[in-house]
């Protein structure tokens, strides 16, 4: 490359305005590097120990603020709780939440659905991938169009599309919640809810339209308890009534 050319090259790509708020494209963005809150909000509460987002005292959920997640994007994170802790990912608006868990001592690991890694009260995990309280899990959660994929620790525990009738009951739960599932447009946030809980290495990205993300029927989620089964239809119908 001649030096004339170089130089012009130099001076369009110097003129050329870069945003870090902007996760267009294929390449993860760090919203979390352990360093800094930059372009987070809350109250005080949150705090980095280590290089490790975490919390303390009252104050409520960590909003991330710099960007809005994209319509179709992949996040990954990673995460650990404490004894009996409770937290959650929350990405779209209304009730799509990657459920944070100790599932073998807090009551909401009783019901898969509420379980660690579910989409919380609507999809359960295909099965329990959670590590020892105490060790760090690998989150991940991938979205594209009306397809929601779970990850956990290296396996797709949820693979579903919310638009097929076969998960009707599922969706109309989180209807009952609120929640309008064709929104889009969140802000990412951290859920508190007063118990101790680790994240590090948060990072996103978009999927463009092009870009295939494997979506296929063979996760099938763990069995929901009769009995559980049983209090959420009786629930779902009290929501109906409500509603009218």
């Amino acid at each position: 490359m001649s030096r004339c050319l170089l130089s012009l090259v130099t001076i369009l790509a110097l003129s050329i305005p870069l945003t870090a708020a902007d996760p267009v494209g294929t390449d993860f963005q760090t919203i979390f590097d352990g360093k800094s809150l930059d372009g987070w909000k809350h109250a005080g509460n949150w705090f980095i120990e280590d290089g490790i987002l975490t919390r303390k005292g009252q104050g409520g959920d960590i909003r991330f603020e710099k960007f809005k997640v994209p319509d179709d994007f992949e996040l990954t994170f990673e995460w650990k709780v404490a004894k009996g802790s409770n937290s959650g990912v929350y990405y779209r608006p209304g009730q799509y939440e990657y459920q944070i868990l100790d599932n073998k001592v807090h009551n909401d690991g009783k019901n898969p659905r509420t379980s660690a890694a579910s989409v919380y009260f609507c999809m359960p995990p295909s099965k329990d991938a959670t590590n020892p309280v105490g060790e760090w899990n690998k989150g991940r959660i991938v979205c594209k169009g009306s397809v929601i994929q779970h990850w956990l620790n290296g396996e797709k525990v949820i693979d579903f599309d919310y638009t097929d009738p076969k998960w009707a009951f599922e969706v109309e739960l989180l209807k009952v919640r609120g929640a309008k599932l064709a929104d889009r447009g969140a802000n990412l946030y951290l859920q508190d809810h007063g118990d101790p809980v680790w994240y590090r290495s948060i990072k996103i990205r978009s999927i463009g339209s092009d870009e295939k993300i494997g979506h296929t029927e063979d996760v099938v989620p763990a069995t929901v308890p009769e009995n559980i089964l049983k209090n959420e239809k009786a629930y779902l119908e009290n929501g109906k009534k409500r509603a009218k």
